[in-house]
């Protein structure tokens, strides 16, 4: 007869088992078996260590200052006129970029003086008649300390209208500035406090040639008017050419720099300042994270003379400048497309007096290479008047030296000038090479019997698209002067027998005189 037996749960028999399983383990190894409940943990993530700012930021920001303008016209705005992008500082407007730009900077360029966040600071305690009222706050924006005995480096479009300044420290300490001196061509001022024996933090300049691309940096100044505010990036590019001057050689910063920050420092982890803050672009007026800051090495000559006298002296060619394309290098022989083409001397000045001619390439100076006509003129804007030099010139095919003593850049005289010329005459008779006609241009002579005038263009040649328009002038064609058709037929003749696939054509218009390079081989 079957008995009725009762069998362990699953669960029991497992506890047994594992019980008998930790028993026999024990016996075998003779350890004391201690059994405790297992609990889960909170996530932790060792992560790998990333660099603080925060000991640079404690180490220079009483160094960094908000700088306060007054004036005794109109209304407030903020130190950029609201438009988010400083380019007013070398008295150009929208109309003076470069045409890819234009799209970007045009919608915020419109949006009025004071712009959509516009800030209206209180006129503060330095307040005085000035026919209407008092003196009113009419910029802000930062700027920094570069001596202990109170130099501030700021802006010239922050100061430029200004006719009282106030700066105000990092611990809120306001203190009356004078103006020193201040340099539209780079966008730099000097302001000066007087601390009654007081020794403020400073700073020092970083050497341009350790910043190097991808280098962490930290913008410290006074966006918006809300106060010290700190910002980290990268510098993402060195030599950017916004169109501004003719001493653009800025780096490209990715920090969140606004309106207000102009004027202010971008610094590297040591301390040192790698560049001013001036300009930002943004087709909102607001940062998108590319900002544009004068180097170092440009700021710290011009603050030297600012500091110095008020002023900056500045060496002085006096010639007009092109860069080198690719066809005028092609056209002029040239292996590579480098160096400043010479346009026109200016009457009178050092670079004519020392034989330099229209046509002329500058490759190199005081032998060094000229990488541009850009380059060219930073260069010898950064020499001293009286300064002899050596240049190398490329003319008719070889390079030649050329000693010049360089000159004073006039207060309101351009780096380079342009020769005006008249307006152009009513249309002469075409003239009628083929040469011509296939090049796309239709000339007859010109009223003063030098060079040829430009009579019609075919909108679908070359010369159309390198800018050529009816009513300019041809003076000349790889150098040599014409009068006549003809004289350039055998130009174009002499450059297919030299190999030359372009020639150079230099043309006048009421603006001055440039170069174009154009093909000889759609010539008959």
């Amino acid at each position: 007869m079957l008995k009725n037996i009762k069998t362990p749960s699953l669960n029991t028999a497992l506890k047994a088992s594992t019980v008998a399983g930790l028993a026999a383990a024990v016996l075998a190894t003779g350890i004391p078996l201690e059994i405790t409940r297992s609990y889960a943990e909170a996530v932790k993530v060792q992560a790998p260590s990333v660099p603080s700012f925060a000991n640079v930021v404690d180490a220079v920001s009483p160094a960094v200052v908000s700088v306060r303008v007054e004036s005794r016209i109109s209304p407030v705005s903020d130190e950029d006129g609201g438009n988010g992008f400083s380019f007013d500082f070398n008295g150009r407007g929208l109309d003076d970029l470069p045409d890819a730009l234009k799209p970007f900077f045009r919608q915020f360029g419109e949006q009025g003086p004071q712009g959509p966040q516009g800030h209206r600071g209180p006129s503060g305690k330095h307040s005085g008649p000035d026919g209407k009222g008092r003196l009113r706050p009419v910029a802000q924006g930062s700027g920094f300390f570069i001596s202990d005995d109170g130099y501030i480096v700021t802006n010239n479009h922050v100061v430029s209208d200004g006719a009282a300044f106030v700066a105000v420290m990092s611990d809120g300490t306001e203190l009356d500035a004078k103006l020193i001196g201040k340099d539209p061509r780079t966008d730099l001022a000097v302001l000066k406090v007087d601390g009654k024996g007081r020794k403020f933090t400073y700073v020092n300049w970083a050497d341009d040639n350790n910043v190097r691309v991808g280098d962490w940096v930290v913008a410290v100044g006074n966006p918006f008017g809300l106060g010290g505010t700190v910002t980290a990036g990268i510098v993402s590019a060195r030599g950017r050419d916004i169109g501004s001057g003719p001493y653009d050689d800025y780096l490209q910063v990715d920090a969140a720099v606004n309106r207000g920050n102009s004027g202010g420092p971008t610094f590297n982890l040591a301390g040192e300042v790698v560049g001013i803050n001036t300009a930002i672009f943004s087709p909102s007026g607001g940062s998108v994270g590319i900002a544009f800051a004068i180097p170092a090495s440009t700021a710290k000559d011009v603050v030297a003379d600012l500091m110095k006298d008020g002023t900056v002296s500045r060496g002085w060619l006096g010639v007009q400048i092109q860069p080198v394309t690719k066809d005028i290098a092609d056209s002029l022989g040239l292996s590579e497309a480098s160096g400043a083409l010479v346009v026109a001397p200016q009457e009178g000045s050092p670079g004519q007096k020392a034989g330099m001619k229209a046509g002329d390439v500058v490759t190199a100076l005081n032998g060094e290479t000229v990488k541009d006509a850009r380059d060219l003129s930073r260069r010898i804007g950064a020499m001293q008047p009286g300064k002899k030099v050596e240049l190398s010139v490329w003319r008719a095919g070889k390079a030649q030296p050329l000693s010049v003593e360089l000159g004073t850049l006039p207060a309101d005289q351009k780096e380079a000038s342009a020769d005006d010329s008249d307006q152009a005459p009513e249309a002469q008779t075409p003239a009628s090479e083929k040469a011509l006609a296939d090049l796309g241009l239709t000339v007859g002579p010109s009223d003063d019997g030098k060079g040829l005038q430009i009579t019609g263009i075919d909108p679908n040649s070359d010369a159309a698209d390198k800018g050529i328009k009816e009513g300019e002038k041809i003076t000349s064609v790889n150098n040599q002067e014409i009068t006549s058709a003809a004289d350039v037929v055998k130009v174009l003749n002499q450059a297919k027998k030299d190999g030359r696939t372009r020639a150079l054509f230099q043309i006048q218009s009421k603006d001055g005189s440039r170069f174009v390079a154009l093909p000889v081989d759609n010539q008959g």
